[in-house]
């Protein structure tokens, strides 16, 4: 048996003067409470202590119980057998007098030997026992539903089969995404604002050996620059004036093990793109006054932002592109994909009915062609938006061309006055005609309110009333 140490020595003096400092009378009630039926044996089994209260499963009272073995007073117990595998036994079913009680039995150590043992009744009643198991198992059910509910704020919400379309350049994209998505490399997704990059982010992240961990998604031009560092990285308590004491997990401690969406790369500020690059290079990130830390998540980056002119305007680091540029993925602009609206509009018509109360099902020809011929500039978002406001407004099942805003008629009513002119007709004439039948259209377009058509005209109110008079119209 090997001495105890000084310092070990130490506490023990200081333990045994505290417990002097405690009354007797405190001492002995917390031993011999009605809560807890107590009974301490030496290292031979023999009773040294014995509650009151225990005489209630006990063959005598406590007086006749003192010097004698334990096995005389309860004869099933097994307070003696611990004194021999020196184990405790907490939480154990133990009859007594015919009935089922919850025990524990404890050895007494002292310097490694076993100098005593004591057994007390944890549950005089299995119901409380069992109150106490179902409280702890609905807890449990209450961890797993909390557990279940950030996994559904932190995971994936798409895959590809929600990327919608058939052209060639869709295509491409959604092919490259595939191939990226059963690798570990950064990937760098570029397109125009609406095309739909988050998407193709959740995607690769579900379609990887990733998904079953977290998906996080920052925006970068959405958080305050002084507060970027720590909304990445986090911080430890205390580390500067105003954080909070138990301080803070950054955006990819919460990513471990799965991956984090950086979208608008473009827009982090300068001094936490050294971080990032760190985090790239070293796998390591540091929280604000704290130490550097290993960190296992996939990067996602995207922009609608050109980074190389970016960089030569020393807004964005150069070593910091070539790590994330390793696998390019540009998402196409819609107009780059016409031949894809269709598909869209019904997509989202199917899509956005489930929410809608309404019976749209389909779109006019004119509509569509009007949708068709449109650039936009918006691209997806701005056809779901449109398609979304026209649902709301349709009064029957199908989508018109008058639903559709000003900019979509006008387009459409030039395509008709294009295609009705006259070929032999002088360019003088044909120009005549066109611009009164502008005018007509556009009057129509805003219920003859002649401030209005002005402004979609880009002229000056008093030009309208010049051409309105020149051509006679009313």
């Amino acid at each position: 048996m090997e001495p105890l140490n000084s310092l070990e020595l130490k506490m023990e003096n200081q333990n045994y003067e505290l417990i002097d400092n405690i009354p007797r009378e405190i001492l002995f009630h917390m031993l011999d409470n009605p809560a807890e039926s107590l009974i301490v044996v030496d290292r031979k089994g023999c009773i040294l202590f014995m509650s009151k209260i225990y005489e209630q499963i006990a063959s005598m009272s406590v007086s006749q119980a003192i010097g004698r073995h334990v096995t005389e007073v309860s004869p099933n117990t097994r307070i003696h057998k611990v004194l021999t595998t020196g184990k405790s036994e907490i939480g154990e079913p133990f009859f007594l007098k015919g009935k089922l009680r919850i025990v524990a039995r404890v050895p007494i150590k002292k310097d490694g030997e076993i100098i005593g043992a004591y057994g007390k009744l944890l549950f005089w009643h299995t119901a409380k026992f069992k109150a106490l198991h179902d409280q702890l198992s609905r807890l449990k059910g209450e961890i797993k539903n909390y557990k279940n509910e950030i996994s559904q704020i932190y995971t994936s919400r798409y895959s590809f089969k929600n990327i919608i379309g058939e052209s060639y350049l869709l295509r491409m994209a959604k092919d490259q995404a595939l191939q990226v998505s059963n690798t570990d490399s950064t990937v760098l997704i570029t397109g125009e604002s609406g095309t739909g990059k988050e998407l193709f982010a959740h995607s690769i992240h579900q379609t990887s050996k990733r998904s079953a961990h977290p998906f996080i998604g920052v925006n970068c031009s959405c958080i305050p620059r002084e507060l970027a560092e720590s909304e990445l990285f986090g911080y430890e308590g205390g580390s500067f004036t105003g954080a909070r004491n138990i301080g803070k997990l950054g955006k990819f401690e919460h990513a471990d093990k799965g991956t984090l969406f950086l979208d608008e790369i473009g827009d982090m500020p300068f001094n936490v793109q050294v971080k990032l690059l760190r985090v790239l290079q070293e796998k390591q990130i540091e929280k604000i006054g704290g130490k550097p830390k290993t960190i296992d998540c996939r990067i996602i980056a995207a922009t609608n932002r050109d980074l190389e002119e970016l960089m030569k305007e020393g807004k964005f680091r150069p070593d910091l592109y070539y790590r994330l540029n390793v696998a390019n993925i540009r998402v196409p602009s819609l107009r780059e994909m016409k031949s894809d609206i269709p598909l869209l509009v019904h997509y989202f018509l199917a899509k956005l009915t489930r929410v809608i109360p309404k019976n749209v099902t389909s779109i006019s020809s004119e509509a569509m062609e009007a949708l068709t011929r449109y650039s936009w500039p918006g691209n997806i978002r701005e056809l779901e938006n449109l398609l979304e406001g026209a649902i709301i407004f349709c009064k029957g099942n199908q989508i018109e061309l008058d639903l559709l805003p000003s900019r979509f008629k006008i387009e459409a009513g030039l395509s008709i006055i294009l295609k009705s002119l006259d070929s032999d007709l002088t360019l003088k004439e044909q120009l005549q005609i066109l611009e009164k039948k502008i005018i007509e259209r556009t009057l129509k377009v805003a219920n003859n309110e002649r401030t209005t058509t002005s402004k979609i005209l880009g002229i000056h109110r008093s030009g309208l009333q010049k051409k309105l008079k020149k051509y006679n119209i009313q």
